[in-house]
Formats: structure tokens, C-alpha cells, sequence
């Protein structure tokens, strides 16, 4: 609903004030409106802001944004790795039994159990899925971040590059 949709309730009799029939009445001359100006002459269209950018086009039209920092990574299971029944296991053991993507950071987490020791090297592992591994009497090492998708050093966001 609208401003200019407000109507009166229905069955409602009060009659409209008579404004702008002469300078005898209450409602004559200027009518209400003031002396000169924009708002006295009716040339205000609904939602104009004076010049200013009005909001209905300064509100984005698309919702969200995309963080151009965010790390993305391929996640993988205990029990994925309790499947696959390896000593030791790799990005690149992952990529090549299907697990994980070629060129993809890989993410352990802990759903499900894990049994026997297993040395575990992923470029990031939940809590969880770690107390799991250490507790199953493996071992697990973490991969340092491609330079290419590392964050910039703090301080360093708005330098030029």
C-alpha cells in the first residue's frame, strides 16, 4: 500500500475541505501550500528526494555479495577416509580414489568414526575430525594455502596492487 491508496473507511460522510475557491475561505489563496516553492505549484512526483539519488534506485537490486577473501574447500569425512583403507592419506590420494577435486583445498571433518591410525595431510581439519585421528593413533599435518588464494597480510586491503 501506498500513500496516495489511503482512502476513508467505507461509509464514512465527512466531506473534503473546498481548498483553493478564493480568498474568502480558510483554504483560499495559497491553498495550504505555502508561498512559491516546488511543493506549491504540484510538480513533486511520489518518491522524489530534491535531486538526491532516490532510494528505490540507491538499494541494490541484487542481495548479497560475494567476499573476494573467502577460501573455499572440498570437504571430507571420517568415514569417507575409514573407507578407503589407507596408512597415509593425501590430497592427491583423495583426487585419485574420487574424493576430492583436482585443484581443490580439501577439508577434513568428523562425521562418522574412524578405527585405525591413519596420517592424515589436508589443508584444514575440523576439531572434531583431528580428536578423532589423534585418538584413533594417527597423525595429522596441516598444508599451507596456495600464495593465490592467501588473504593479504593485515593492514595491507586497500594498498594498490
Amino acid at each position: 500500500m501506498r500513500v496516495d491508496e489511503l482512502a476513508p473507511a467505507p461509509g464514512s460522510t465527512k466531506k473534503g475541505k473546498r481548498m483553493g475557491r478564493g480568498t474568502a475561505g480558510k483554504g483560499g489563496k495559497t491553498a495550504g501550500r505555502g508561498t512559491k516553492g516546488q511543493y506549491a505549484r504540484n510538480t513533486v512526483a511520489r518518491g522524489f528526494e530534491g535531486g538526491q539519488m532516490p532510494l528505490k534506485q540507491r538499494v541494490p537490486k541484487l542481495k548479497g555479495f560475494n567476499n573476494p577473501f573467502r577460501v573455499e574447500y572440498y570437504a571430507v569425512n571420517l568415514d569417507a577416509l575409514e573407507a578407503l583403507g589407507a596408512a597415509e592419506v593425501t590430497p592427491e590420494i583423495m583426487m585419485a580414489k574420487g574424493l576430492a577435486h583436482k585443484g581443490t583445498l580439501v577439508k577434513v571433518l568428523g562425521r562418522g568414526t574412524i578405527s585405525t591410525a591413519v596420517k592424515v595431510s589436508a589443508h584444514a581439519v575440523s576439531k572434531s575430525a583431528q580428536k578423532a585421528i589423534i585418538a584413533a593413533g594417527g597423525s595429522v599435518t596441516l598444508l599451507p594455502l596456495p600464495h593465490a588464494i592467501r588473504p593479504p597480510a593485515k593492514g595491507n586491503q586497500f594498498t594498490n596492487r
